[in-house]
C-alpha cells in the first residue's frame, strides 16, 4: 500500500498519520484543539532502533563496535526510522498499521511495525521491532511535541519519578541517580511502576501519558512545546542497558494518551 497520509477519527478526536514522513503522527485534534506542534520535524515521531543520544554515535554490538551517523554532533540521536518512509499495511476508520524496514546505516535487517489506535478519549500507540535471523541491541520509544499553549492556556507537567538520571555536560546520563530536580528539563526519569505523566492545560484539557515501560524523557526547554517521551531504556542505553532483539523475542512497547476536557 501507499505511504500517503492517513486520517483516523473517533468521536470528535482526529489523528493524522504520515507514513511518508518518518511514520510520525502529524496531528492530534480533540474537538477544535490541536495537541501536537505542527511542522515536518514535529508532531510525534517514533524513536527506533534507539532513543535519545548514543555517545559519539558508537555502541557495542556483540564484539563489534558500530558507528552511527552523527546527526546531533558529537552524538547520534533518536534512531533512523524517523528519517525513513513507512508503508501502510492496514487501515480502518480508527486504526492504522504502518511498517518500516531498518536498513543502512543500521547494520541489522529488521522490521518495525507501529499500530495507531484511536478512541473517543484515548490514543494507543504500539511499536515492535522484529528480526529475521539476527540478534542485536535496540530501543524504541515516542517523541511527541505537545503544544505548550492550548487556546491561551499554558501546559503544566505533573509526574513523580522514583529518580532522575543525573545528566552530564554531554547531555548523557552519568550513571548516577538523583532526586527529581525542578525544570526546565531535558532529562531522563525512572518510573519502575510504569510511565505516568499528566499534562494539564488549565481550563482546557488534561492529558495522561502512560506506558508499562519504566523510562521517560521530559523535554520542555523550548517555548513552543513540551515533550513527554516514553521509551524502553535511557539515553545511551544501547551501551548502558541493552535490550536484545532476537528472532524469538521481538522488542515491543505501548503508550496510551488519554484525555478529558476541563
Amino acid at each position: 500500500m501507499s505511504n500517503e497520509d492517513i486520517t483516523l477519527t473517533a468521536g470528535d478526536a482526529e489523528v493524522r498519520v504520515s507514513p511518508g514522513n518518518g511514520g510520525r503522527l502529524s496531528g492530534l485534534k480533540v474537538g477544535s484543539l490541536e495537541l501536537l506542534r505542527q511542522g515536518d520535524r514535529y508532531g510525534c515521531f517514533p524513536m527506533v532502533p534507539w532513543c535519545g543520544r548514543i555517545r559519539d554515535g558508537r555502541f557495542l554490538d556483540g564484539g563489534t563496535v558500530r558507528q552511527m551517523p552523527l546527526n546531533s554532533p558529537p552524538h547520534a540521536i533518536h534512531g533512523t526510522a524517523r528519517d525513513g518512509a513507512w508503508r501502510t499495511a492496514r487501515v480502518s476508520a480508527d486504526e492504522a498499521v504502518i511498517t518500516c524496514e531498518l536498513t543502512d546505516p543500521w547494520p541489522h535487517p529488521a522490521r518495525v511495525t507501529q499500530i495507531v489506535s484511536l478512541a473517543e478519549d484515548a490514543l494507543t500507540l504500539t511499536m515492535s521491532v522484529e528480526t529475521y535471523d539476527d540478534s542485536f541491541p535496540a530501543q524504541l520509544g515516542w517523541h511527541p511535541w505537545f503544544n505548550r499553549t492550548l487556546d491561551g492556556a499554558d501546559a503544566r507537567l505533573d509526574f513523580e519519578p522514583a529518580w532522575q538520571e543525573e545528566r552530564g555536560d554531554d547531555h548523557l546520563p552519568t550513571g548516577n541517580r538523583i532526586d527529581k530536580k525542578p525544570g526546565p528539563w531535558d532529562d531522563c526519569f525512572g518510573m519502575p511502576g510504569g510511565v505516568d505523566v499528566t499534562v494539564t492545560w488549565p481550563g482546557r484539557l488534561e492529558l495522561k501519558v502512560t506506558s508499562r515501560e519504566e523510562w521517560v524523557v521530559v523535554y520542555d526547554e523550548q517555548a513552543e512545546a513540551v515533550c513527554v517521551e516514553p521509551q524502553t531504556g535511557p539515553p545511551n542505553g544501547l551501551n548502558t542497558l541493552p535490550r536484545l532483539v532476537t528472532p524469538l523475542e521481538p522488542l515491543e512497547a505501548t503508550t496510551t494518551w488519554s484525555w478529558r476536557r476541563l
